[in-house]
């Protein structure tokens, strides 16, 4: 009875702490804390992970609020169990390392306190951020960054236009995310890997890829790289260090894995960086390709562009945690989360972690906060899940090209004439491109039979069989401008 007695004053004990603690909590504004999970705003220079205007669902914030709340008032719990129950001298050696021993039943909160903060450099206005550090840009490369990131916007906008003019039948752009496409291809080696997710085609850009290739992949005619096999927008260079596009959502990152760990071995001084949405890490091949990495330590960046939105979906119906880069932790993968409409940042912050990588063999975890303009693709209509409100203020206030053009101006870099001239030029180009490619001629039937095989197997051979039998019964339904043979 006295050791229960004794047991229950120490439990009473710590109830009196965690209640005090929640009355401070209850006792400040509920609208602060509703505030600080509820936006996407700067908070000393750092956004949090949900965009500005989804808050307006309550299926978001309210589950955000009371996480807040029980993380907060736990925090003094555990504190006082942590601190007044473990022996440094008691543990046990493990796997892993030494773990102490403590006699107090312990659960580790479901989420901290306080958000991960996001590394940025430049204000909305263009303004450097006082005390910022960050890679220095010169005027060369900035220069360079900004003309790419005005050809992908220009690039998207007219094959957006073609699609639905019906001269392609699929298209999805890059619209509110040119600073992560750009920025990071800008820091890296040519000779770093690439395994891009979709919204990559700024980097091929970058490399060198040209107008005409991205027209002739798009329609899909004898001089597309892929022979006509994919969808449009699936590009792949192997000479730009590329891999293809693969529709599957976050196959590439346990490839990415296994790729980087092949440079290891060869002892080369290059990296992998791999893509993926937010989305993406709801796949299973997310935790795997992560897990993976981390035990072989392969030298691989894991870029999530968080915009929110899996199509639909936002990230609030996704997962519970912090955003993205606090699973970076739970692997043992360090990671950094970053303002990616800040080119500055997102190029600062990959450079680092290039050099990380390629000296210590290891893999980072980024996460780039920034949101999708456009609709998922030329398939989907946002419109019917987001307000236009919401996306409005993205595409003017947010503009990740608009604030980086400020300050390249702002440095006497770039000025209004040549503004007008890039437009007109990059716009000639892409129609011209456009038009060249819709007139070339298509690949021909017999290419969807080969280079699979190095002899092909019979049941192919009946299908392309079967495939010309059909054409020949109704050839009024067959494209004329596709030919049967080469």
């Amino acid at each position: 009875m006295a050791l229960w007695v004794s047991r229950s004053r120490i439990v009473t004990h710590l109830l009196k702490t965690k209640i005090s603690s929640f009355e401070i909590i209850m006792n400040k504004k509920s609208c602060n804390l509703f505030h600080l999970n509820s936006s996407y705003k700067t908070l000393g220079g750092c956004y949090n992970t949900r965009p500005n205007g989804l808050s307006d669902h309550k299926s978001a914030s309210v589950p955000s609020f009371r996480r807040s709340e029980s993380a907060r008032a736990g925090k003094q719990l555990e504190a006082v169990a942590y601190n007044d129950a473990v022996d440094e001298n008691q543990g046990l050696d493990f796997s892993g390392g030494r773990v102490t021993f403590t006699p107090q039943m312990q659960f580790i909160s479901e989420s901290s306190d306080q958000r991960i903060p996001c590394y940025r450099v430049l204000d909305d206005d263009g303004c450097l951020i006082e005390g910022s550090r960050y890679k220095q840009v010169d005027k060369e490369t900035a220069v360079k960054m900004y003309k790419t990131m005005v050809t992908l916007q220009i690039m998207d906008t007219i094959f957006y236009e073609a699609q639905r003019q019906g001269r392609i039948s699929f298209y999805l752009t890059s619209m509110g995310e040119e600073a992560i496409n750009i920025a990071t291809a800008a820091a890296l080696s040519p000779d770093d890997v690439i395994l891009p997710q979709y919204r990559e085609p700024g980097i091929l850009l970058w490399r060198g890829f040209t107008l005409e290739e991205f027209a002739n992949q798009c329609f899909g005619n004898k001089d597309d790289y892929g022979k006509g096999r994919q969808m449009p927008i699936h590009y792949g260079s192997k000479k730009l260090n590329f891999f293809t596009v693969s529709s599957p959502i976050a196959t590439q990152l346990p490839q990415a894995a296994g790729v980087a760990y092949s440079l290891k071995m060869d002892n080369k001084e290059a990296c992998i960086v791999a893509f993926t949405g937010d989305g993406g890490t709801s796949e299973g091949d997310f935790h795997a390709g992560m897990n993976f990495a981390a035990v072989m330590e392969a030298p691989v960046i894991f870029i999530c562009r968080n915009n929110g939105w899996a199509i639909s979906t936002p990230t609030s119906e996704q997962f519970r945690s912090d955003g993205v880069v606090v699973k970076g932790q739970a692997y043992g993968i360090r990671s950094i989360r970053v303002d990616g409409n800040d080119a500055l940042a997102v190029y600062s912050a990959t450079c680092s972690a290039r050099e990380m990588i390629i000296h210590e063999q290891k893999p980072i975890l980024v996460e780039a906060l920034t949101y999708r303009v456009g609709h998922h693709s030329t398939s989907d209509d946002s419109t019917k899940y987001r307000s236009l409100n919401e996306i409005e203020h993205w595409k003017t206030t947010r503009n990740p090209t608009t604030r980086f053009r400020k300050w390249v101006q702002g440095n006497g870099w770039w000025n209004d004439d040549e503004e007008n001239d890039l437009r007109q030029s990059i716009r000639k180009k892409v129609l011209g491109a456009i038009q060249i490619a819709e007139k070339t001629e298509k690949v021909s039937l017999e290419e969807l039979f080969n280079e699979v095989y190095d002899r092909v197997p019979s049941n192919l051979k009946e299908q392309e069989k079967s495939l010309r039998e059909t054409i020949k019964r109704h050839q009024q339904d067959f494209p004329a401008d596709v030919p049967l043979s080469s």
